[in-house]
């Protein structure tokens, strides 16, 4: 039953995504990170079956449990929450395949002393509060092109593949699609980037048409 029900919804869910990627373009290629915080394990091994293979976590603790305990499949696990400072040598001992929340040039400068110890590098994105929300972290859109180059120049150890941001937290649509056309904006100024990552289950559809190429969903696809 728990394997219908997820198959459905994955399949529900690509049908989504290629509806809305084909408004923007035919070579318009989209990523789905399936978030798994409130799933169990037999559901990630089940989506993996069904051909998923991005995963994000937005707790290192469940990120690092994750890992381990799906440690003989080909997953791709990403760090999808904020990261505090005194949490980055865990989160380097993991080694995930992107981290989606350097929010910070604080941050950032913390990530590269930790990596430099370590003789170690990530590939991560910048990410922008481009609704300029107090809930939410990143950094303001008017300084995010500054701040991008200046973490790219000082901190080698962190390869910086693009921007994230979250959608405005609004029922006002137009208020949300103009969040993402920021976000959009800034990643269209940016040099040999090709990660623009916004979306989340109640708003993949409009990200993907404001240029989103990587959305991170978990209720569409495991269910409230």
């Amino acid at each position: 039953m728990k394997r219908e029900v997820l198959a459905q919804n994955l399949e529900n869910l690509i049908q989504r995504v290629e509806k809305a990627r084909l408004r923007v373009s035919d070579h318009h290629i989209v990523k789905i990170i399936a978030v798994s915080k409130y799933t169990d394990l037999e559901s990630i091994k089940i989506l993996y079956e069904l051909g998923q293979r991005a995963f994000g976590e937005n707790q290192i603790q469940q990120l690092q449990e994750r890992v381990k305990a799906t440690s003989s499949l080909p997953l791709e696990w990403h760090m999808v929450g904020r990261v505090q400072k005194n949490k980055i040598n865990k989160l380097l001992e993991i080694d995930p395949f992107l981290v989606h929340s350097i929010d910070s040039v604080k941050l950032a400068e913390a990530f590269n002393k930790r990596l430099e110890e370590k003789g170690k590098s990530i590939d991560a994105l910048l990410q922008i509060n481009s609704a300029k929300e107090s809930s939410k972290a990143g950094v303001a859109p008017e300084e995010a092109i500054d701040i991008f180059y200046e973490i790219r120049e000082r901190f080698p150890n962190i390869n910086l593949k693009g921007v994230m941001s979250i959608g405005a937290h609004t029922d006002d649509k137009e208020k949300v699609k103009k969040s993402f056309e920021i976000t959009r904006n800034i990643f269209d100024q940016l040099k040999d980037v090709k990660i623009c990552s916004m979306g989340m289950s109640g708003d993949f559809e409009l990200a993907i048409e404001c240029g989103s190429n990587l959305i991170r969903v978990g209720s569409v696809i495991f269910g409230k």
